[in-house]
């Protein structure tokens, strides 16, 4: 039995295609199919909640949390997330900004202050995830030792 085209049914996230079908849901999220290409995908792809489990609520609560405490540990006592989970989303939102930005702003009825404290820190965090594995912390200064003198 054909499946029926949705008008409602998104393009093809990877090909453009028009012709997508319904696939059904993983793990409560709708997933299409596309008939031209034969991939299949999900409503996030192309954006930084793509293979995500968190809810997107968790996520946007925990990065206002960020915003307005100016920190990784205020958001993470707060929420309950691992303040290095919360760090990776922030490296996500950062490479979707100017997406993200519009976002922000529009939807979310930010002023620009407050999306630009967000890319500031964002900003300021944004070297952390290349250093994954390695602790944060400022060397110790050299000690000198009385017969060094």
């Amino acid at each position: 039995m054909a499946r029926t085209r949705n008008a409602q049914d998104p393009a093809c996230a990877r090909c453009g295609a028009a012709e997508t079908v319904s696939k059904g849901r993983e793990n409560g999220r709708q997933r299409w199919r596309c008939l031209a290409c034969g991939r299949s995908f999900g409503q996030t792809l192309g954006t930084p909640l793509y293979r995500l489990k968190t809810d997107v609520a968790e996520i946007v609560r925990a990065l206002r949390v960020v915003l307005h405490r100016g920190g990784l540990r205020a958001a993470e006592e707060q929420t309950g997330h691992n303040y290095e989970t919360i760090a990776a989303w922030l490296g996500r939102v950062g490479d979707h900004a100017e997406a993200i930005t519009d976002l922000l702003a529009r939807d979310l009825h930010l002023s620009e202050v407050e999306v630009d404290e967000l890319w500031s820190f964002v900003g300021k965090k944004g070297d952390a995830r290349r250093r994954r594995g390695k602790a944060i912390l400022p060397r110790p200064k050299a000690r000198v030792s009385a017969g060094d003198v």
